[in-house]
């Protein structure tokens, strides 16, 4: 059997975040197990996608879920739920939009590149404000006839001179206007599982290969039952724009065993690993000369979750340090820094892997 020792391939010990270039996460046994139940025998896909979205809904507290191949294919789905609903003739018309609601609205400040993902459907961004902030007065402006939804993208990217998503929801709602967060890393805390839909926002999109250590393979989008029906007729296995992006029954019931098992993690518990993590790596690091340590929070992606801040003077280059852990053994992944610096996550480590870290960056910084 290949396995990645057979193919050249080192595993790497990630101090860096549930990043999809590097795995997402690594799957309890759990997770693992469903899958492996699920892989030997077939099943009505339609039918166990709703089952586990039924359960799933259940679980978290909304209307309904639909399990998706990752948290982008979520979005490009929850955007054409919005543009064509359930209307069969406008399904097949998918990307020629001319005559439906195809119009975005998103906040400067919100850009990034996981919006590639709206745009896939062919739909028209309509950014509003700027750098500086947005106001009420920008958002409804923007409003009109042709206005399909509103995207709201909740992460590092926040900032005080945004417009709130309290108040973007009263607006929009005002309007009929759906709106959907992009919430893809957004766990911890559990409750954001709730928490965007209760404030009233349409469809909520989260990540299954991060926090909640699901198949890397899949997405979760959470909310109102009448778009989630929507985007069950635009996804696969129906012949629709959603159709390149298939979700196994491996990938559906590891997605809801992940979930099953996140509800049940003594979270607070989680954080105080955490922090004692950090507290290892900034007390171990601290006497080195030419490097200042130091707790960081929140985390690269806004969690309430923190990670060591390592800061470099001259003696040390923060390039050739990444490079020593990645081209070591093992081979260590941490992220840059602003400035001349590094950080490192202790959510997508164990304790085990938190001391290797530091004894590697104690053997490269000599």
């Amino acid at each position: 059997m290949s396995s990645y020792e057979s193919l050249g391939i080192r595993p790497v010990i990630n101090a860096f975040a549930t990043l999809t270039k590097l795995g997402g996460s690594v799957m309890p046994a759990e997770v693992v197990q469903a899958m492996v139940d699920a892989s030997k025998c077939f099943v009505d896909l339609h039918d166990l996608q709703r089952k586990v979205g039924e359960r799933i809904a259940e679980l978290t507290h909304n209307e309904a879920a639909y399990v998706s191949s990752g948290a982008a294919a979520g979005l490009l789905l929850a955007t054409a739920a919005c543009v064509a609903g359930k209307n069969p003739d406008l399904i097949e018309r998918f990307p020629n939009l001319s005559g439906l609601k195809n119009a975005v609205i998103v906040q400067r400040l919100h850009r990034n590149g996981y919006d590639y993902a709206v745009r896939e459907t062919g739909v028209k961004l309509v950014e509003i404000g700027s750098e500086d902030g947005t106001s009420e007065d920008d958002l409804r402006q923007a409003l009109n006839e042709n206005t399909a939804a509103i995207f709201w993208f909740q992460g590092a990217m926040n900032r005080p001179s945004e417009l709130a998503l309290d108040r973007v929801i009263t607006i929009a709602n005002e309007h009929g206007v759906p709106v959907i967060v992009d919430a893809a890393a957004q766990l911890p805390p559990v409750e954001n599982l709730w928490k965007f839909t209760q404030m009233g926002a349409a469809l909520a999109v989260f990540s299954g290969g991060k926090d909640l250590s699901g198949p890397q393979s899949s997405g979760l989008v959470l909310g109102r039952k009448d778009l989630i029906e929507a985007i069950r007729m635009h996804g696969a296995p129906n012949h629709a724009v959603g159709r390149p992006m298939k979700v196994g029954k491996e990938e559906m019931m590891g997605l809801l065993a992940a979930v099953e098992r996140y509800l049940t993690l003594d979270h607070k518990a989680r954080g105080v690993d955490f922090e004692a993590r950090v507290k290892l790596w900034n007390e171990g690091l601290k006497n080195i000369e030419g490097v200042t340590a130091s707790r960081d929070y929140p985390n690269e992606a806004g969690q309430p979750a923190p990670r060591t801040l390592l800061s470099f003077s001259e003696k040390y280059s923060k390039d050739e340090i990444i490079q020593k852990l990645w081209d070591g053994d093992p081979c260590i992944a941490v992220a840059p820094a602003n400035g001349n610096g590094i950080l490192l996550n202790p959510m997508t480590l164990d304790d085990v892997e938190a001391e290797i870290v530091l004894q590697r960056l104690k053997e490269v910084m000599v």
